[in-house]
């Protein structure tokens, strides 16, 4: 398998280009708009991309996924749900998308936003366990996202809870964290910055997955809340082609 983790600075966030290199078949995950920079990454490491994901609608950088998947041929996918003004590839929890001997099952991870996705993702040429999972906002390194941009705070926690405490910490402890961004965003209120884990490390050392009823999270998650990132109404607006 190919893997490469992209950090970016301007604004804070990360994306994500893998699959299969014996077959030569990509996947990039949450690019920002510079969609000519992953193109010239694919052709270096000899894939081609199949499948352009947004986790979700971004509210804190304009996405590039729509333009890469347009200029490469490939899939553009965003949850069912996605309330967006453009067509997509559908895909709704439980999905299955193959690209080579990767394997990509889709989780729905409502919270941060209603039409959050993670994917959990499988080396079928080494065994058909999930080896990581790419969380966008909803699980990151030391926090969770937060919940007020796309619905209510109160309405976004408690189906982050849902997606945390029933989906992603019911994962083996084993299987990789890469989330959608690090120390510095505003997306988050503790994030590390280093820009991996574990589901065993998070279970075990992030605040937020401390052991708490839903209204304890849901209290939980109405303190401390960071700035609200700059035009992030504006940049929503242009992600869902408004």
């Amino acid at each position: 398998m190919i893997f490469r983790q992209y950090l970016h600075e301007d604004p804070i966030a990360i994306s994500y280009l893998f699959g299969c290199g014996s077959k030569s078949e990509g996947i990039v995950v949450d690019p920002v708009d510079d969609v000519e920079w992953y193109i010239r990454e694919a052709q270096r490491l000899g894939v081609n991309i199949r499948y352009v994901f947004d986790t979700h609608i971004h509210a804190d950088h304009v996405s590039g996924g729509r333009e890469l998947a347009k200029r490469t041929g490939a899939q553009y996918v965003l949850h069912r749900s996605a309330d967006v003004a453009y067509s997509f590839e559908a895909v709704e929890d439980g999905d299955v998308l193959l690209a080579g001997n990767t394997k990509v099952q889709v989780l729905h991870t409502p919270g941060h936003t209603p039409e959050h996705i993670s994917l959990l993702v499988s080396d079928l040429r080494r065994s058909e366990e999930p080896w990581f999972v790419v969380t966008g906002h909803t699980l990151m390194i030391g926090d969770v996202g937060r919940t007020e941009l796309a619905t209510s705070l109160e309405e976004g926690a408690s189906a982050l809870y849902d997606s945390l405490f029933n989906k992603l910490l019911t994962l083996e402890d084993t299987v990789e964290v890469y989330p959608g961004a690090y120390s510095g965003s505003v997306c988050g209120r503790y994030l590390s910055g280093k820009p991996s884990s574990t589901i065993g490390y998070e279970r075990k050392f992030n605040q937020a997955l401390k052991p708490r009823s839903k209204s304890e999270f849901i209290a939980f998650m109405t303190k401390d809340v960071p700035p609200v990132p700059r035009d992030h109404e504006k940049i929503r607006r242009i992600n869902a082609g408004e």
